[in-house]
């Protein structure tokens, strides 16, 4: 299969990568091309900047979440109608799930899907250092570099190096990215600020875009990504479950870290989905039989969250009704008695898990997981997922019924298991057991028939 795929990568996180991935975006999409985009790693987030730009949702590829096998066979699958896809990379080029491991890194994935790589380089403060820096990065491994754009810098800087870096590295220079104060995206706690909170973000991206075709040779990203070799995969077997269960996933502002890839899996197996938001909906929608609520930033909502008393009431009926729930992360907080918010309040929530959710001001959990139930709950006993862990935000109940284990054999116990319920701070990729999915929803169906 033809794919012409390109990833844009960077020596270290702070590179610039998602503006820069978000303007070449908006660039291809301004000169009229069908494009697709995706992010390494479990980042939510900067696929929602990519999504304002193509219009259709981005998509995640990741080594450890979802198998090497599985990872390309999304791939394609998403990109196959597309005449270009942009792939985002994850921290720095060789950075993987350990200290010195490349394992699920960003150059892990452009070898396994054989994707050619543009090096994003932070050029600030620097002149000829940065041929060194380049030059290293080629010679490291063996590796799918082919161009280098040198962002934070000038014309002068960039047409200075540009005879040195294409000889001592052999990596064309597609050009640079002058300093733009006013496009620069802020951070919170748990990466860049929502798409949603910036301001003009589409008339910023026009902007950035027209600036890139200007200052980077557009055509260059064009014929590289062309230049990529064909690729094959080997599709999953998907067994439906016998009716079509309704499920009500939650999805707004508040409520807004779900793969894409998950929402698939959900639909091929049988789930007709409905949206709902616990900020603004009146009750949960009618006629379902299972609810689904991803992460997010409740903390930032609680108050509101706390004031549509009519959801939680609503929530927490059906929840001790035996209606099967997932939450994790945000959706989890929720769930709980009381959230602490971002100024330390504590505000009522749903209350279907006893307990407080409250604030450390500091990384409680975070990086890739397996969980494996420890006891047969609305997962049956020895279910393994895969997923990642990322919050500030810590419980009095976390929960004790399924293992948790790191990459680096580290383990502890988490999240709720119980007969209708599966919750927890984890944020759980469907892919990596698509038989478990699959229990949920077969529940749900019993639930309805009862």
């Amino acid at each position: 299969m033809r794919i012409p795929r390109i990833m844009l990568a960077a020596p270290s996180s702070g590179s610039g990568k998602t503006l820069i991935t978000c303007g070449i975006l908006q660039a291809l999409v301004n000169r009229g091309m069908n494009v697709a985009s995706f992010k390494c790693g479990p980042d939510f987030i900067d696929p929602m900047f990519h999504e304002r730009v193509i219009g259709t949702r981005s998509g995640n590829i990741d080594m450890f979440m979802a198998g090497r096998d599985t990872a390309r066979y999304l791939f394609c699958r998403s990109a196959k109608d597309s005449d270009i896809s942009v792939i985002e990379g994850v921290m720095g080029f060789y950075d993987g799930m350990g200290i010195a491991s490349t394992e699920a890194s960003s150059y892990d994935v452009s070898s396994e899907l054989d994707i050619p790589v543009i090096l994003v380089v932070n050029g600030r403060g620097a002149s000829a250092s940065i041929v060194p820096m380049i030059k290293g990065f080629a010679d490291y491994r063996k590796n799918n570099i082919r161009g280098v754009i040198l962002n934070n810098t000038s014309e002068k800087v960039c047409e200075g190096l540009r005879g040195t870096i294409e000889k001592e590295t052999g990596i064309t220079v597609i050009g640079y990215v002058p300093k733009v104060k006013e496009l620069v995206i802020e951070s919170r706690h748990m990466g860049l600020v929502m798409p949603h909170e910036v301001d003009m973000l589409k008339e910023k991206l026009n902007d950035l875009s027209e600036i890139l075709e200007r200052t980077l040779d557009i055509d260059a990203v064009v014929r590289i990504a062309g230049s990529s070799a064909d690729i094959a995969y080997d599709a999953p077997v998907i067994e439906r479950i016998p009716a079509k269960v309704r499920v009500a996933v939650a999805a707004d502002e508040c409520f807004c870290f779900l793969y894409k890839e998950n929402v698939e899996l959900l639909e091929r197996l049988g789930a007709e989905i409905t949206y709902f938001s616990p900020l603004r909906g009146k009750g949960l929608p009618a006629g379902i039989s299972g609810i689904i609520i991803p992460g997010g930033y409740p903390e930032l909502y609680a108050e509101s969250l706390s004031r549509n008393t009519e959801m939680l009431t609503d929530i927490r009926r059906c929840v001790s009704g035996g209606m099967p729930c997932m939450a994790e992360g945000g959706g989890f907080l929720y769930l709980h008695d009381e959230l602490e918010d971002n100024g330390g309040e504590y505000r009522k929530m749903a209350g279907a898990v006893s307990g407080k959710a409250f604030r450390t001001g500091k990384i409680s959990k975070f990086g890739y997981l397996s969980v494996t139930a420890r006891n047969d709950g609305l997962m049956e006993k020895g279910t393994t997922l895969r997923g990642h862990e990322f919050h500030y935000w810590d419980s009095t109940d976390c929960g004790g019924d399924c293992d948790s284990v790191k990459p680096s054999g580290a383990a502890q116990r988490c999240m709720h298991n119980e007969k209708n319920m599966f919750a927890g701070f984890p944020h759980l990729y469907y892919y990596s057991n698509p038989d478990a999915v699959r229990r949920f929803l077969t529940v749900c169906g019993s639930y309805r028939k009862g």
